[in-house]
């Protein structure tokens, strides 16, 4: 297992019980409240241990400082990239979670301040209520750095409005709090300073009545107005370019509308889409199209082979230097391999999205007794996928 890189006295996550209130604090601030191995047992164990509780309605999630969550920790892929099993349990364990928190029996809310990136914002979206302020930023900026966007965002994006998941899944654009409202990946917007009084509102109310939560927040949320430079107001241009076929002529279609007035705002998203690593963004648009017609347990799946199979570098080694040159060495300049969209065809594509063997796959329960407890065996699993061929 990689390790956590964190003190031994650390509580990454902190548990409390308030009558019929459980409030759950991921309490990294100075790490911005990454997601480790860690970090993924004990939500899990708390998410699990509080659904069978009779005595527990209500589940809110919150972060420390000033992020509610930054997404998963690259440094631990990084280190473990040497050793396959050292990242295999946190990913099985991080997609049981997000399963777990999507099919969730007991009300929750996520009060969001802060950065929401990448897997961080999968314990947001999928919410009965996710509330936001004016500080949250929100984005799946994985394919830049030779990932994909995973935890259910290709379940959760592709079914945005129209191209909306498209573009914010190759372009990592950043999403504020109204705007996630206004898109609907939030339910409520808060202003910020309104929420001790909520959270001191809810823990106080003592239920888990979903009509009783809806309208405690409501009575301190906003409508939200959407400025006119939002993306979101650039709907027409997204569909238009971000519904073509592949990424070489997602990217012709966007040059194409950047040389007309008023789209002077296309040259910024251009040249980032330019700098991300061509495996990332091919094997993220793919997915993000399967996505449309998978269910939520499909996509997962899928994920799950998407990850491993990017973390053992099946066609490529980009995710490493992603993550190189954005935290290791902090160069910004990443040398990706193949170096261009052209050289990563379909055939190439299809090793990454190949099935695994059944035994091999993300083991989704048919059954929701038991989500957690005894159904991930590490050595017998770690011991089958390093007999599959690479």
């Amino acid at each position: 297992m990689a390790k956590d890189n964190v003190t031994p006295d650390e509580e990454v996550v902190i548990g409390e019980e308030m009558g019929k209130v459980r409030l759950v604090t991921l309490n990294r601030p100075r790490q911005l409240n990454v997601i480790s191995s860690k970090v993924v047992s004990l939500l899990a164990k708390y998410l699990e241990q509080w659904e069978k509780d009779d005595n527990a309605e209500l589940v809110i999630i919150k972060g420390a400082g000033r992020a509610f969550s930054a997404g998963g920790d690259l440094k631990m892929f990084y280190d473990g990239r040497e050793s396959e099993d050292s990242c295999l349990e946190v990913v099985y364990r991080m997609y049981w979670l997000c399963y777990h928190i999507h099919t969730y029996k007991k009300t929750q809310v996520a009060l969001v301040h802060g950065i929401s990136m990448g897997g961080g914002a999968s314990l947001m979206v999928p919410m009965k209520f996710s509330v936001v302020t004016e500080k949250t930023v929100f984005a799946t900026p994985e394919a830049s750095i030779g990932f994909h966007t995973d935890c259910g965002f290709s379940y959760m994006l592709s079914h945005l409005p129209g191209c909306l998941g498209e573009y914010l899944a190759l372009t990592g654009a950043r999403l504020g709090g109204m705007e996630l409202v206004a898109a609907g990946l939030a339910t409520h917007f808060v202003p910020l300073e309104k929420f001790p009084e909520l959270e001191k509102c809810l823990v106080s109310l003592n239920s888990g009545d979903e009509a009783a939560v809806k309208t405690a927040i409501e009575e301190f949320s906003k409508n939200v107005q959407i400025e006119e430079e939002s993306i979101l107001n650039k709907q027409s241009i997204i569909d238009e370019c971000f519904s073509k076929d592949s990424v070489e002529e997602i990217i012709k279609s966007f040059e194409a509308e950047a040389s007309k007035e008023g789209n002077a705002w296309i040259g910024a998203v251009l040249k980032g889409l330019k700098r991300s690593s061509p495996t990332g963004l091919k094997i993220t648009l793919r997915s993000i199209r399967e996505g449309r017609k998978q269910t939520l347990a499909e996509c997962l799946k899928k994920e799950f082979r998407l990850t491993m199979n990017i973390l053992r570098t099946t066609i490529s080694g980009d995710v490493y230097e992603g993550i190189r040159a954005l935290t290791i060495d902090k160069d910004n300049f990443p040398k990706w391999n193949p170096s261009t969209l052209d050289k990563v065809g379909k055939e190439t594509l299809d090793l990454v999205f190949q099935p695994f063997k059944e035994d091999l796959e993300l083991n989704i329960p048919d059954k929701e007794e038991c989500r957690w407890d005894g159904k991930y065996d590490n050595s017998a699993y770690t011991l089958k996928m390093s007999n599959e061929p690479k």
